[in-house]
């Protein structure tokens, strides 16, 4: 039965070949807009792909090439005459005992020893062997368990400017590795005087299971990866101090 607000068949069948071919006409449309955008993104992404590649090139291009490295003393007594630039210098690099100054650029850092502190016990002073190998019979020192302590660095400078010292230290237990720790000392100039770097305090792990022996290794290099001392040592972690 023909209802007056429900279109028939034919009507149906009329409207959407309309419909169809109008959606066609805009498929069409939309395809040959999206193929040309297409086109256009990849034209530009060879653009800029260009433009970075020319970028880049002219960045090495424009890369500056340093210089060869200085001795510090002959960078000292370069206008050495002129008050205000010696003053700037000092600013930069502080007062330098000339002294503790060589004639080549290379600067050298001798770790003098390491250090540990703890509110429970009296300092652990851990002299750094000249064979870099620290009581290979047994455990370097014994640290209590649940213990709060610091590490404390004391080295000297000589010679030049050592740029961005870092101390590097791994720590194994049963062959897997158990922690890593990178930490920036900073830059110093020569001085007579040993520098202290005060390491933020710790707590070592407790249990069952933190307690035992286990291996490290401690690093410590500069900005260029020149390393100044590695030594493998073993620790023990036990129940009391020792």
């Amino acid at each position: 039965m023909w209802h007056p607000n429900r279109p028939s068949s034919t009507c149906n069948h009329f409207n959407s070949r309309i419909e169809g071919g109008t959606n066609m006409g805009l498929d069409d449309e939309n395809k040959k807009g999206e193929a040309s955008g297409e086109t256009s993104d990849r034209e530009n992404r060879l653009s800029r792909m260009n433009s970075e590649s020319s970028l880049s090139e002219e960045d090495e291009e424009r890369k500056p090439e340093l210089g060869p490295m200085i001795a510090l003393k002959e960078q000292l007594e370069k206008d050495k005459d002129d008050e205000s630039l010696r003053r700037w210098k000092e600013q930069l690099i502080g007062v330098v005992d000339f002294e503790d100054v060589g004639e080549t650029p290379d600067p050298v850092v001798k770790i003098l020893h390491l250090t540990v502190r703890s509110p429970d016990r009296e300092e652990m002073v851990l002299t750094i062997p000249d064979d870099g190998v620290p009581n290979p019979k047994g455990p370097w020192f014994t640290i209590k368990e649940g213990s709060k302590y610091t590490l404390v660095f004391n080295f000297r400078v000589t010679n030049n400017i050592v740029s961005g010292l870092r101390y590097n230290n791994t720590v194994w237990k049963t062959g897997v590795k158990v922690d890593s720790t990178k930490a920036m000392l900073g830059t110093f100039s020569p001085q007579a005087e040993p520098y202290q770097h005060v390491m933020p305090e710790e707590t070592t792990p407790s249990g069952i299971f933190a307690r035992g022996s286990y291996s490290a290794r401690t690093k410590f290099v500069d900005d260029d990866n020149k390393c100044y001392l590695e030594i493998n040592y073993t620790f023990d972690i036990r129940k009391n101090w020792q």
